[in-house]
């Protein structure tokens, strides 16, 4: 069984994110190790600099390379990455399936993204969309994602 994790910045503070989230964690169970960690975010001002900024993602980034599961590949969900279709995803799920550890770790950063730190740490940059959207709702998609991935894998009739 592939070991799937995803490690965040922030909690979750609405009730429907963790809804949803302990929706497709639960439904994960039987296809996958899914965990979700999520590390501290750093308080900004209204109107950091950026000096400021690359400070908190230098401290995010720091927490995040610390929780990766050793051995795992590494997805970074960020603007600049590659944008995958479910099933692209789900061979890629497949794919980390067979490396010796068969786990995978995707992250997802705060308001203000990744550090380079994080994204050099990476195996693959990965993108949603050219949109932009809350990292709440990001975390949630990309569980609906995963969940489909394995799906796809087992010929379940989630996928269509």
């Amino acid at each position: 069984m592939i070991k799937i994790s995803i490690i965040c910045v922030g909690k979750l503070k609405e009730k429907y994110w963790r809804e949803a989230i302990a929706e497709y964690s639960k439904r994960m169970g039987r296809y996958a190790d899914f965990t979700i960690t999520e590390v501290d975010e750093e308080k900004l001002p209204d109107s950091p600099s950026q000096s400021q900024i690359e400070n908190t993602l230098q401290k995010e980034g720091e927490r995040i390379l610390a929780r990766i599961p050793k051995g795992a590949s590494v997805a970074a969900m960020c603007i600049e990455g590659k944008q995958y279709s479910s099933e692209k995803l789900a061979a890629l799920l497949e794919k980390s399936m067979s490396y010796d550890s068969g786990s995978i770790a995707f992250i997802i950063g705060g308001s203000w993204g990744l550090s380079d730190d994080v994204k050099k740490a990476a195996d693959i940059r990965m993108s949603m969309s050219e949109m932009t959207f809350p990292h709440q709702l990001a975390r949630v998609m990309l569980c609906e994602q995963i969940y489909r991935s394995c799906t796809i894998i087992a010929h379940a009739k989630y996928h269509k």
